[in-house]
């Protein structure tokens, strides 16, 4: 059987906790920082659990994940 394939992009950008959940780091923090409010780029350190609709759609990125 060959192995399946799965979007490199999304495993290297995600991780499936234990229970199911999809864990991603905050979006917003690579450039036009100055315009970014501090409370906004304090709060986007670190990852986040994504949304139910957004968890759906990596999770059909990854084989295994189901």
């Amino acid at each position: 059987m060959p192995k399946m394939k799965t979007k490199s992009s999304a495993k290297k950008r995600f991780k499936i906790t234990a229970k199911g959940k999809v864990v991603a780091a905050a979006a917003g923090l690579n450039h036009f920082l100055r315009r970014r409010s501090q409370k906004m780029k304090r709060n986007a350190r670190g990852t986040m659990i994504l949304s139910a609709s957004d968890a759906r759609m990596v999770k059909s990125y990854m084989p295994y994940s189901r």
